[in-house]
């Protein structure tokens, strides 16, 4: 990469965030040093907007942020600045595949996260990530022409994994389906991808993609990776995720974004 550095995008589960969500204090000085450096900051993730808030008035994020992989482009001050909705076919046949295996499938409407079973896999997990509970639904149809996302959640990975190749040609030109983490496969609309919110953020404070650094460690996050100047992946990701960075990183469970950021960012950053 030849680019001075200008923006940096961040994942924030298993990139950002520590594995209990926490922010590290190597991370927080990091990003101050990044500030420092004037270089623009943002996050982007798999979770509702309502799910990054703290994060976002915690680090004092002052540039649009890209929720459910980029289907929601929230500003600042917490109003949408662009969203993209799955389309109902999409949610119909998503639904009615994973209705067909045992996982637990979460849909995510009107700023709600609705599931119609609490004792689903990983939903303690997720409500701890949300920081709030869900929605107990009988029926998911009244709200199957706004969804922003499905989530299949399951203890077997390799079913998920087959589950993304069962659904893509169900969905292809209309929706992805993408694991966020090992145990999660989020559908969301086609426009509602990591690279597509890269760029759109990019363009709205007028930084050319060549100048733009990535972090992230999730086949969600491969998306940004590919339009990105500089990519960096983390340290605990699959080996998939980590062969198409152009680096990588300590864990999350080191605080591997501080060393990204002081080791591999900054050096590259645009002095003005």
């Amino acid at each position: 990469m030849s680019e001075p550095i200008k923006l940096v995008l961040s994942d924030m589960d298993g990139t950002l965030l520590m594995p209990d969500h926490s922010i590290g204090p190597r991370v927080r000085d990091a990003l101050a040093q990044l500030r420092a450096a004037g270089v623009q900051f943002s996050l982007a993730s798999a979770r509702p907007p309502r799910a990054m808030r703290a994060q976002v008035l915690e680090l004092g994020v002052d540039l649009p942020t890209a929720a459910f992989n980029g289907g929601t482009l929230v500003n600042p001050d917490g109003s949408y600045l662009v969203t993209h909705p799955i389309p109902v076919d999409a949610v119909r046949a998503s639904l009615q595949l994973f209705a067909r295996h045992p996982v637990a499938v979460w849909v995510f409407a009107d700023d709600l996260w609705l599931l119609k079973d609490t004792h689903g896999d990983y939903t303690s997990v997720e409500q701890h990530a949300l920081g709030y509970g869900p929605t107990l639904v009988d029926d998911f149809t009244p709200y199957l022409d706004r969804v922003d996302k499905i989530v299949a959640s399951s203890k077997d990975f390799d079913l998920l994994i087959e589950l993304e190749r069962t659904l893509a040609p169900l969905i292809k030109g209309h929706a992805l389906g993408v694991r966020s983490q090992d145990y999660y496969l989020d559908v969301t609309a086609l426009l509602a991808n990591k690279g597509d919110a890269l760029a759109a953020l990019a363009e709205h404070v007028g930084v050319p993609l060549a100048q733009t650094a990535v972090i992230g460690d999730g086949a969600n996050d491969v998306a940004m990776f590919k339009r990105a100047g500089f990519s960096i992946a983390m340290g605990q990701a699959s080996a998939s995720v980590r062969e198409q960075a152009c680096a990588v990183t300590d864990s999350n469970s080191q605080q591997g974004v501080a060393r990204a950021i002081v080791e591999m960012i900054l050096p590259r950053a645009a002095r003005d």
